[in-house]
């Protein structure tokens, strides 16, 4: 499950945001850095969810210039299940 974020320029590094989790937002100082960060504060916004039982938006298609981050299996599923189990209540 893979995440699309925009990375705009900024005065010494980047900031990244994420149109499908608003929570997300971070910044980096160089490219390498603003990735490391994007995942980070994507897997940090799944705990948002999960501890307000609340259904997490799925990934949209990337728009040209985003660029997909990943988030690990493990919370991928986590995810899907959340989604699953408050579907069905």
């Amino acid at each position: 499950m893979k995440y699309p974020a925009q990375f705009l320029p900024d005065t010494g590094g980047f900031v990244v945001t994420f149109r499908d989790i608003p929570e997300a937002i971070t910044q980096g100082d160089d490219e390498a850095d603003a990735i490391a960060m994007a995942k980070d504060v994507l897997l940090s916004s799944m705990d948002f969810y999960f501890e307000d039982k609340r259904q997490v938006p799925m990934p949209s298609a990337a728009l040209p210039g985003e660029r997909l981050i990943p988030l690990p299996p493990s919370v991928a599923a986590k995810v899907l299940l959340l989604n699953e189990t408050l579907a069905k209540e």
